[in-house]
């Protein structure tokens, strides 16, 4: 039994490749980074919306562009991601023999870095964005109650009953690449490596050596820069690689905490609903008098407050009470998270269809 199971812990066919559990242990480390770090900037954006709910709302692509320095920054001077490096891994050209690869310090060659932060970073924000155009377009369609009346609508719909199967068919498509590798029938665990043409390794001796060598001869004295184009060009890079450096020591830092934070925020994630429909029954204000020009709603009960038409596909907001149009209700809580008479804080769920005896 114990020979039969000793290649999962084992290089397989390669004496440097890291065991199942080294490489899905840094893959989740990035995962279990993005939403301890959303968690913390949804926080800070619901204390004080105007100074940090610009963070909130370009969350996405602040992380992304932060993430894209990060991996840039480790992959050409350490030939491994953030979290490969941080579990001792290096990223090797595959077809290349143990003695011509090339030292961790040198970096990838800029086909394979290329793609390997196309991979890395661009693949992971376009998922993110689709995994929100799904969602969006699911509540949407489940709040409609009209019939589908147009091509799109019947595309759209049709694109929601696929990606469940599409989805599915992606992740058994790392399953088997990851059942392979176990069993030490494949250099990659990850179809995405294969594709960007390198295997993961362990760090060696020289590797090691070698990157402390570097360290040190960057820290030291550089001579000054002969011209302004190569001034600038040294500011640039030392302001790059600043803010890389300053990313890669805070997350290894704070990755355990981190990891933490995630887990308290999944816990207190179940209590969100309940919280936010506890609030108390706002007390109506004086602008509420219907007999006087209020700037929030309108003399007539029957209009929206948003759109100042008659409402249609009357919907109440279980936060506040108040009545809206549901496409004007969806699109203005869609945005702003928020009620828009009482600024109470309201997610799209707690929109609550009305039926009246005419529908």
């Amino acid at each position: 039994m114990a020979e039969h199971g000793a290649h999962i812990t084992a290089a397989s066919g390669v004496d440097d490749q890291p065991s199942i559990f080294e490489v899905v242990a840094q893959d989740s480390l990035m995962t279990a980074v993005r939403p301890a770090l959303q968690h913390v900037v949804k926080v800070l954006a619901e204390s004080n919306p105007a100074h940090y709910g610009f963070f909130w709302r370009w969350f996405d692509e602040i992380f992304t562009l932060l993430d894209l320095l990060l991996q840039q920054h480790y992959l050409s001077k350490t030939s491994a991601s953030f979290s490969e490096n941080f579990y001792g891994l290096k990223r090797i050209v595959t077809g290349d023999t143990h003695k011509l690869q090339r030292l961790a310090s040198a970096g990838l060659p800029k086909k394979q870095l290329w793609k390997s932060i196309m991979f890395l970073v661009l693949l992971p924000y376009l998922k993110v964005k689709l995994e929100k155009l799904v969602s969006s377009l699911r509540e949407e369609d489940e709040y409609s109650i009209h019939p589908p009346s147009s091509r799109w609508k019947q595309f759209y719909r049709a694109f929601l009953a696929a990606y469940p199967f599409v989805n599915m068919a992606w992740e058994g498509w790392f399953l088997v690449q990851q059942l392979r590798y176990i069993l030490g029938k494949a250099q990659h665990h990850s179809p995405l490596l294969s594709l960007a043409g390198v295997r993961l390794g362990r760090l060696t001796v020289q590797d090691i050596q070698a990157l402390e060598h570097k360290a040190a001869e960057a820290s030291m004295m550089q001579q000054p820069a002969r011209s302004i184009s190569e001034k600038i060009k040294s500011t640039l890079k030392k302001a790059v690689g600043g803010v890389a450096l300053s990313l890669s020591t805070g997350l290894s830092v704070g990755v355990f905490f981190l990891q933490f934070l995630e887990w308290w925020y999944s816990s207190e994630n179940q209590e969100t609903i309940k919280s936010l429909t506890a609030l108390p029954t706002p007390p109506p204000p004086v602008h509420l008098d219907y007999n006087s020009d209020s700037p929030l709603l309108p003399k007539m009960k029957t209009v929206c407050p948003l759109c100042r038409k008659t409402r249609v596909n009357d919907t109440v907001l279980a936060t506040s009470g108040y009545v809206f149009c549901y496409r004007c209700v969806f699109s203005y809580v869609r945005t702003h998270q928020a009620c828009p008479i009482t600024g109470y804080p309201t997610e799209v769920q707690h929109l609550i269809k009305l039926y009246s005896p005419d529908n």
